[in-house]
């Protein structure tokens, strides 16, 4: 194969690196060591990131002890080359040319995959699409990384964190103070299962999470496999608006509401909300579409599957295979893309006969790989739900047994009712009970510490913005 890099590009860009040291920070975030296609330039470069890292100086003595092999000869022409000024020229050249090299490999690898007679033809595009994605995202395949590579990156990180304040929220903000307290927010890589019973508000909880996400301008994908995208725009717009769902459905809106209503979509318009209704989808074809999609948008930084249950599995497998394949497939992509993915779940049935029907980590389906492969588990309990069931199958008992009704009343469903987000499993932290409160007729939550509501009628005031966007 012709040598594709470009010896004196690379021997002008290192020379302006030791000139300056300064702009080292404007290379690093477009370039790797593996970008260098002379392995004496790749070993340079990957030994000025660690002392830049370390903060020594960058210099021909600091490099030389970092580097095991001999290359004194390449950074004598290294100092005796003229440093240049328009490093973003060269830095183009050099990734124009590792990307054309990876390329040229990945055809080989095309070519010998596609006689392997032991892999599937769907197997065998995955791997060729993951390592595509990589190419294009300049995503790298990492080796063992050094103790104090891995605790330099930490302290990096803590000493950001310390600058923001000390702040509880680490990871992307879940919508609820209590919650980030715990779990510092939900961070890159994570998969989180949200878990809850029919009713319990499963989808509208988890539209709710991704509603801070989407104010910060950055991107939120929605695989729903049960409901519509319109009927899922349909929710966000009524918790938005604070027109209650119901009106939305049949259309029921006045002239100042519809006006009101209109204003709202055209500010919620500009949301990189990304909604995927596709039936049958299995973990292959999310994986396709998410990895599109993040190449597409890099601002992609959450992304909620409702839900995990419904979703296909692939060769008609045992179910509990079939799901152990979903979660793990899940988990892998998480942090593969590096974000947080919420995956909606059934609870198994059996727990509504108990006295007490809060939710375990025994109730989740399927759950022995689903537990195994979360990183957060969180469990919806709506108390004042299972007391109108109770009453309700106690009249109807009562009616079939042609006994005398019993005096108790079923409950009215209330505007605000108290529900309980129970942390079942934290990898990283503590687990507890976070109380929300539920707006029934919005299908809104908020934390029963701050409510964030200013709660109304439905009538539209002049001039009143309900809901800040």
């Amino acid at each position: 194969m012709h040598e594709l890099f470009n010896l004196a590009i690379e021997r002008s860009l290192l020379s302006a690196i030791l000139y300056d040291p300064s702009i080292f920070s404007d290379c690093e975030e477009l370039l790797e060591s593996s970008d260098f296609g002379y392995k004496n330039h790749s070993e340079i470069f990957a030994a000025i990131k660690e002392l830049y890292h370390l903060d020594l100086p960058i210099s021909e003595d600091f490099i030389q002890k970092k580097v095991s092999i001999d290359i004194d000869d390449d950074l004598s022409e290294i100092l005796a080359t003229a440093p240049i000024v328009d490093i973003k020229s060269y830095i183009r050249e050099i990734k124009d040319l590792s990307l054309k090299r990876k390329l040229h490999q990945l055809a080989m690898f095309i070519q010998d995959k596609s006689l392997n007679k032991d892999l599937s033809s769907i197997e065998i595009m995955n791997e060729i699409e993951s390592k595509i994605f990589k190419i294009q995202s300049n995503s790298q395949n990492r080796d063992f990384r050094r103790f104090d590579d891995v605790t330099s990156s930490m302290l990096h990180d803590l000493l950001k964190l310390k600058e923001r304040g000390n702040s509880f929220q680490i990871g992307i903000d879940t919508g609820f103070s209590e919650l980030n307290k715990i779990t510092t927010g939900f961070n890159k890589g994570e998969l989180i299962i949200l878990a809850a019973r029919p009713a319990m508000g499963k989808t509208a909880l988890a539209l709710n999470m991704a509603i801070p996400t989407l104010k910060e301008g950055k991107g939120v994908a929605f695989f729903s496999l049960e409901m519509g995208a319109e009927q899922l725009a349909l929710r966000v717009m009524s918790f938005m608006s604070r027109i209650p769902l119901q009106k939305l459905r049949i259309g029921d809106l006045d002239d100042k509401e519809w006006q009101y209503f209109q204003d709202i979509s055209t500010k919620l318009s500009s949301w990189k909300f990304y909604i995927d209704d596709t039936g049958g989808l299995n973990i292959t074809h999310l994986r396709s579409k998410l990895r599109k999609l993040k190449l597409r948008d890099p601002s992609l930084s959450l992304v909620i599957v409702d839900y995990l249950q419904i979703m296909s599995g692939i060769n008609n497998k045992d179910r509990h295979l079939e799901v152990a394949e979903i979660s793990r497939g899940l988990k892998i992509l998480a942090r593969e893309l590096e974000v947080p993915i919420i995956a909606l779940s059934q609870l198994n049935r059996s727990l509504e006969t108990r006295g007490d029907r809060r939710p375990t980590l025994s109730d989740l389906r399927e759950s022995g790989s689903i537990e195994q492969d979360a990183d957060i588990i969180l469990f919806i309990y709506r108390d004042a739900y299972y007391k109108r069931k109770d009453a309700k199958e106690n009249i109807e008992r009562a009616k079939k047994e042609g006994k005398q009704l019993p005096k108790e009343e079923i409950p009215m469903e209330q505007e605000i009712e108290e529900v309980e987000l129970i942390i079942g499993k934290h990898r990283n932290g503590p687990i507890g009970t976070v109380k929300l409160q539920m707006h029934t007729i919005y299908t809104y939550f908020t934390s029963i510490a701050k409510d964030e509501i200013e709660y109304q009628d439905t009538k539209i005031e002049d001039e009143v913005d309900l809901m800040p966007i």
